[in-house]
């Protein structure tokens, strides 16, 4: 299991667009076959800021996932939208 977390910040009157931009991709990511949770979330104290879970069966399916066509555009766009230069990534481990 490949499992991790984006995090990320709009600037100031991009937030409606990135919502909207991150609903697009969701739509195309749950469908691969290697994905198996991909949701997004709005802070609710802060709504410039956003929070993506992810999962993937295995690091095979997560690079699958780094090569889909859709995925460049999106962060090409996203990068444009947000106050980090890109977003931020944290990998998990599962605690057993």
């Amino acid at each position: 299991m490949k499992t991790l977390y984006s995090q990320f910040t709009a600037k100031p009157g991009c937030a409606d667009e990135v919502a909207e931009l991150l609903l697009g991709l969701t739509a195309d990511v749950r469908r691969e076959p290697g994905n198996t949770a991909f949701d997004p979330y709005r802070e609710s104290d802060d709504p410039d800021r956003f929070y993506v879970f992810e999962a993937y069966v295995d690091d095979e399916a997560f690079r699958a996932h780094l090569g889909m066509p859709y995925g460049r555009p999106f962060n090409d766009r996203l990068n444009d939208l947000i106050v980090e230069p890109h977003s931020m990534l944290t990998f998990l481990d599962p605690m057993e």
